[in-house]
C-alpha cells in the first residue's frame, strides 16, 4: 500500500494482536536479558499502556538502558542469532532478526536527556508477554518524551496521557530534575495539557505551576540578549535556515558532541 494511503493510528485501549513470531522474539529477548542480568527496562509501546492504559501496535521492543551496558546486551543478541548495529553513538543501538527489532536506547537522539542507572532503578515491576520484567518509571516516560515534537513524529499526546492517567501523581521534582535547565518543555507540555483537559488542571500541583510561571515570568520581563536559539533541539531540519542562513549556533550539534559516556564505537568488532 502506498504509504500516503496508509490510516493514521488511531489511540485506542485495544490489545493489538501480535503474531507468534513477534511474541516469541520479545519475549526471548526479555528472557535473555534477565538471564544475562543485563539492567534494562522497557519503554515503548509497552510503557504507554502501563501509563496511560493506550496499546499501540509496534514491530520494535524499547528497552532503555546506559551506554556501558551495550556491550554486553549486544553481545547476547549477537549470540541468540540477531544482526547488531550502533546506529548513533549519542543514543541509539539496535538488533534485528526478520522483520522484528529490538531497540537498544541511551537518551534522547539530541543528548539533552541521558540514561543512567536511576532509570533502572525507578522502574516498576511489569510483565510483558508473560515475562516478569520493569517498565519505565512514568517521570521517565515523560521526560523521553518531550523533545519529540517534530514535524513527522508528535509525542505530546503521549505526554499529555501519561499526566492524565496518573491523575497528576508524579514526582514533580524528579520530572524538572531530569530537563534540568530545559524546564520550558514542561511547562510547554503542561500548557497542552491544561488545554486538553481543562478540568482537570489541578492534576499539576497548585506550587508546580507557581513555579513553573515564575521562571516563565522572569524569563519574559528580563530577556537575555545573549540566550541560546534552541530550535536544533526540536527539530534540526524544520529549524535548518536558522542555523544555515542566518547565523544561529547549531546547538544540537554541540550536545551531541559533548554528550558524556556515549556508546563506543566500533563495538560490532568487540561483541563476538
Amino acid at each position: 500500500m502506498d504509504e500516503q494511503k496508509k490510516p493514521l493510528p488511531v489511540s485506542s485501549s485495544q490489545t493489538p494482536v501480535f503474531p507468534e513470531e513477534q511474541k516469541r522474539l520479545f519475549r526471548g529477548v526479555l528472557e535473555l536479558f534477565n538471564r544475562l542480568r543485563v539492567p534494562y527496562v522497557v519503554s515503548g509501546a509497552f510503557a504507554l499502556q502501563k501509563h496511560t492504559g493506550i496499546w499501540r501496535d509496534t514491530k520494535d521492543l524499547d528497552l532503555f538502558l546506559t551506554a556501558e551496558d551495550v556491550l554486553p546486551a549486544l553481545r547476547g543478541l549477537l549470540l541468540a542469532g540477531f544482526e547488531t548495529q550502533v546506529c548513533d553513538p549519542v543514543w541509539l543501538a539496535k538488533a534485528h532478526k526478520g522483520e522484528y527489532y529490538v531497540d537498544l536506547i541511551t537518551g534522547m537522539s539530541n543528548a539533552v536527556i541521558t540514561v543512567d542507572r536511576s532509570w533502572i532503578e525507578r522502574a516498576s515491576p511489569f510483565e510483558v508477554m508473560g515475562v516478569p520484567t520493569r517498565v519505565l518509571g512514568v517521570e521517565e516516560f515523560i521526560a523521553s518524551k518531550l523533545f519529540v515534537c517534530r514535524r513527522e513524529r508528535f509525542d505530546g499526546a503521549d505526554v499529555v496521557h501519561a499526566i492524565h492517567g496518573s491523575a497528576g501523581k508524579l514526582d514533580w521534582e524528579r520530572l524538572l530534575n531530569l530537563v534540568g535547565k530545559h524546564w520550558g518543555m514542561v511547562f510547554w507540555a503542561l500548557t497542552l495539557f491544561q488545554y486538553v483537559y481543562p478540568a482537570h488542571a489541578d492534576y499539576v500541583p497548585k506550587p508546580v505551576w507557581e513555579d513553573l510561571l515564575n521562571r516563565f515570568r522572569v524569563e519574559i520581563e528580563h530577556p537575555k540578549p545573549d540566550a541560546e536559539f534552541r530550535g536544533s533541539l526540536i527539530d534540526e531540519y524544520m529549524f535548518a535556515i536558522d542555523v544555515s542562513e542566518w547565523g544561529m549556533e547549531n546547538l544540537v550539534e554541540r550536545y551531541r558532541l559533548e554528550r558524556r559516556n556515549p556508546i563506543p564505537t566500533g563495538l560490532e568488532d568487540n561483541v563476538a
